[in-house]
C-alpha cells in the first residue's frame, strides 16, 4: 500500500505536523518505508510525504489533527493545524507508465524474515526514476523477479499521482497539487512537540 501524507496549502505548522506525524507512524508500524518526500524550508519540515507499507493501512487515511502551541510564531494563538493522508492507487499497467531509459534497477541482499535464504540472494531490489530522481525499494518476496514486479507498481503509481510519467512525455514535470485538507472528523489526533496519539476515531 502507499500512501501520502500532505499538509496541503497549510502554514509551516502543518509542513511540521508531516514530519511529527510521520514519524509517530513509523514506530507504530516498523515496516514502513518513506520512498520520497517534498522538504520544507527547514529540518523535519514536510509539504508531503509519500511512503509504502505491506499493511492495509486504509483506516489512517484522511484528516488528522495536531495540537501544540507553534515553536515558530509563539504568539500566535491557534493551536490546532491539520494534515491530509491518503491512499495512492497502485497502477495496473506498469510499463507503458515508464521508460526503460529513464530508470535504473539495482539489486541487494536483503535482510529481515526469510531466514538464511533471503541473505544469500541479492532479492532485494531498488528502482531509481532518472528524471525525478524518485527511488523505491521492495524486499517483500523472496525472488528478486517479484521484488522488480512490486517496485515497478510502486514507482507507476508514484509518477501517476505526481503527473510526472505520461504517455506523451518522458520527462518530470511539476507535482500535482495536494488535495484541499478538511479540518472536520479527524481520523486521529495527536498531541505536543512529542507527537502522543491522544485520540483515535475509527469511522
Amino acid at each position: 500500500m502507499i500512501m501520502q501524507i500532505s499538509s496541503g496549502m497549510g502554514p509551516i505548522e502543518c509542513r511540521a505536523a508531516v514530519g511529527g506525524i510521520f514519524r509517530a507512524l513509523q514506530k507504530e508500524y516498523p515496516d514502513i518505508q518513506q520512498i520520497t518526500c517534498n522538504k520544507g524550508e527547514a529540518e523535519e519540515i514536510y509539504s508531503s510525504i509519500i511512503f509504502s507499507s505491506d499493511q492495509d493501512l486504509s483506516h489512517l487515511q484522511g484528516t488528522m489533527e495536531w495540537i501544540c502551541k507553534s515553536k515558530f510564531r509563539p504568539s500566535h494563538k491557534r493551536k490546532n493545524w491539520f494534515v491530509d493522508v491518503s491512499i495512492i492507487p497502485e497502477a495496473d499497467e506498469v510499463y507503458e507508465k515508464i521508460n526503460p531509459d529513464d530508470i535504473t534497477i539495482e539489486s541487494y541482499r536483503s535482510g529481515g524474515p526469510g531466514g538464511q535464504h533471503v541473505n544469500k540472494t541479492e532479492s532485494g531490489v531498488r528502482i531509481t526514476h532518472l528524471p525525478s530522481g524518485i527511488t523505491v525499494t521492495s524486499t517483500k518476496e523472496r525472488s528478486q523477479y517479484m521484488n522488480k514486479q512490486d517496485a515497478l507498481r510502486k514507482l507507476s503509481a508514484i509518477l501517476k499521482n505526481a503527473n510526472i510519467a505520461s504517455r506523451d512525455s518522458q520527462k518530470a514535470v511539476a507535482w500535482a497539487k495536494h488535495a484541499q485538507i478538511q479540518r472536520g472528523n479527524p481520523v486521529r489526533i495527536y498531541e505536543g512537540e512529542r507527537f502522543l496519539l491522544k485520540k483515535t476515531i475509527i469511522v
